[in-house]
Formats: C-alpha cells, structure tokens, sequence
C-alpha cells in the first residue's frame, strides 16, 4: 500500500517575505499620512498667522509670518479692514480670515486684528 506524503517544507519563507512586504507597504502609508497630516496642521497654523499679520500691519508682514511658519502665502486679498488668505505648505493649502476690529476707549481708540474661526481651515 503507497502512501502519499506531501513536502510542506519552505513554505513559511515565501509567507514571511510576503508578510514583510505588506508590513512595509502599510508603514510606508502610514508615514505618507503623517506628512499630510502635519502639513495640514502647519499651513493652518501659518494661515492664521499671516491672516492677523496682514490685518495689523499689510501683505509684506503676511508673506513674513507665513513664511516664519515654514508656508508660502498663496492669495491675499484685502476688504475694508478684513483679510482673507490662503497660505501653501508642502502639497496643502489652507485659508484663514482676520479683521481689524476698533474699540473706543476714554480718550481714543484700540485697534486689534481678530480670527474668523469659521473661515480657518
């Protein structure tokens, strides 16, 4: 009577190398995300700030503090005493808005820029 025996021998290597690869596809996702995700929070970040920057003191000192904040200032538009603008940092941009708002005090007047939470992205 023959009996049949199978040679399962050296099949874990090619399911480990293939374990290892999907391993290092997903780190490699996983650390493309990240980036993004930074870049998201620091164009957000440098958008206010050239926001309130262009508000108080005009484009140059926008361009300054986004680029401080390690972005490039994209748009900058001015209405009134309001400024809206869109600052880029690696491959996302994010737009924020500021005004300068005045309070009458005793004898005169305090000038302040203010954040539009609604608008920053």
């Amino acid at each position: 009577m023959a009996t049949h025996m199978s040679d399962d021998g050296g099949q874990a290597v090619p399911l480990f190398l293939v374990f290892i690869l999907l391993m290092g596809v997903g780190l490699l996702g996983l650390a493309r995300l990240g980036a993004a995700v930074d870049d998201a929070a620091r164009a957000r970040t440098a958008a206010d700030a050239a926001a309130l920057a262009g508000a108080a003191d005009g484009f140059d000192a926008a361009v300054e503090l986004a680029v401080a904040n390690g972005g490039l200032l994209h748009t900058y538009e001015r209405h009134g005493g309001a400024v809206e603008v869109a600052v880029r940092v690696g491959d996302t941009v994010a737009t924020a808005r500021a005004d300068i708002f005045v309070t009458w005090v005793d004898r005169g007047f305090v000038a302040a820029p203010r954040v539009d939470p609604d608008l920053s992205e």
